[in-house]
């Protein structure tokens, strides 16, 4: 299972790339993350879990997950691992390059599914994939970029 997204914030790219990794802050500023909390903190990143909603209309599905983070500020990538939950084994990079007018960010998940005997891969790329990954994903970058352009929901 692969998703890609991609958003142009209009933004310098040093700004966009600190909200990015003050992942502590998500749940101030994206109203989907439940928590956010690093439970071991390295020099580039450290252990962190993150909860957030998924919403379907009235009804909001709760996510939780642990990720193995590490950024790498000379590349303006930051790459998870993640380590527990039902995404375990997934890999995401958060991509964010100079763009005109703004910085082009971009998160790529690539995972091979959830470990169940002949449905895992098919419910990884036709539910997890693009309902919740993608769900969640899309809300996240749009609500950085509403906080880094200054701009309200």
């Amino acid at each position: 299972m692969r998703t890609i997204d991609r958003l142009r914030v209009r933004a310098p790219m040093e700004r966009v790339f600190d909200a990015a990794v003050d992942v502590e802050q998500w749940p101030a500023l994206l109203s989907h993350y439940r928590w956010v909390r690093m439970l071991e903190r390295e020099d580039q990143g450290g252990l962190v879990e993150m909860a957030a909603w998924r919403p379907f209309g009235i009804f909001k599905y709760p996510t939780w997950w642990v990720s193995e983070m590490r950024v790498d500020r000379a590349a303006h990538t930051v790459h998870y691992r993640h380590v527990r939950g039902i995404t375990s084994g997934m890999d995401v990079v958060w991509h964010l390059q100079p763009a005109e007018a703004g910085t082009e960010v971009t998160i790529v998940h690539d995972w091979s599914g959830p470990p169940w005997p002949l449905v895992g891969a098919t419910v990884a790329n036709q539910v997890i994939g693009p309902v919740f990954i993608h769900g969640i994903a899309s809300r996240t970058l749009a609500g950085l970029a509403r906080h880094v352009e200054g701009t309200r929901e």
